[in-house]
């Protein structure tokens, strides 16, 4: 059954723990609490400021896997308390089977704290997950995009579906040829891991429908991960900038980290203080 009070309970308690510092938010003006406001925790799960009200009130009583998870990652939950918000919302938490979308707390201090820097968090499907303000000044910011357009793998093979934004594209001497072989590899290996994921399948079967260079690719069955390397990236606002991008896994999970840095004091750097004061990544 259900405890939708302890739900609400659960969720209140969980968002008066979490200082604003901790998930990067201004603390300016008169805070009558330590925690996080409901709005603040809303913009973080990408959901409505009523919607966490009565969730809290116990008057949502169907949450969805998806919002869930995000709640999950916006209040920094351990597994086991995210299992547990999935028990107490009447759903089965997920499973090694598939595609891990939790986001320890400690990686999310880590991108609150070097978000000076374009740095941004992605399963091990290329789903985004978290980023910092800089990422979203320099590619566009994922909250306004579909589930699909926040593939980095579609991102990659469908570049027309953001032809119209003025955000920041990598260059590459090749044409983009070998880093599209390795997200395709990197792809395959997550889906030898979890091939009983409907959604993975799903992204895959339509990523062969919609690109015929994806689909030649995936055919030859090649298996392998994306490393790090140095990127050009040509923005429309600052002009080229070259970084080094490089690519973590997260201990004990498939998570990957793309953090991208420039020297201090640098043109490039210069460039991106510039993105990210001025959030220059106009839709």
């Amino acid at each position: 059954m259900t405890d939708h009070g302890e739900l609400g309970s659960l969720l209140r308690s969980w968002r008066d723990r979490l200082s604003p510092a901790d998930v990067g938010t201004a603390t300016g003006g008169v805070r009558r609490a330590a925690g996080l406001r409901r709005e603040e925790l809303a913009a973080l799960a990408g959901v409505s400021v009523d919607y966490v009200v009565r969730l809290e009130q116990g008057r949502a009583r169907t949450p969805s896997a998806q919002v869930v998870a995000a709640l999950g990652r916006a209040l920094q939950l351990d597994r086991a308390e995210r299992d547990h918000l999935y028990s107490l919302a009447g759903l089965r938490p997920p499973g090694d089977a598939l595609v891990s979308t939790h986001v320890p707390a400690g990686v999310q201090r880590m991108v609150t704290r070097m978000g000076d820097n374009p740095i941004a968090v992605f399963t091990a499907s290329w789903d985004i997950l978290l980023w910092s303000p800089t990422w979203a000044a320099l590619f566009g910011q994922p909250a306004g995009r579909t589930a699909w357009e926040r593939n980095l793998v579609v991102q990659t093979f469908h570049e027309d579906l953001f032809a119209g934004e003025r955000i920041g594209r990598a260059v590459y001497t090749d044409g983009g040829a070998g880093f599209r072989a390795s997200l395709v590899a990197g792809l395959r290996r997550a889906q030898g891991r979890h091939p009983d994921d409907p959604g993975l399948r799903a992204l895959i079967g339509r990523l062969q429908d919609s690109s015929a260079e994806f689909a030649r690719l995936w055919r030859t069955g090649v298996v392998g991960e994306h490393l790090s390397q140095r990127k050009v990236v040509e923005h429309p606002t600052v002009g080229r900038l070259e970084v080094d991008c490089d690519v973590f896994t997260v201990s004990g999970s498939e998570l990957q980290i793309v953090a991208m840095t420039v020297p201090a004091g640098s043109p490039a750097a210069e460039k991106l203080d510039f993105l990210r004061v001025t959030g220059a990544a106009v839709r």
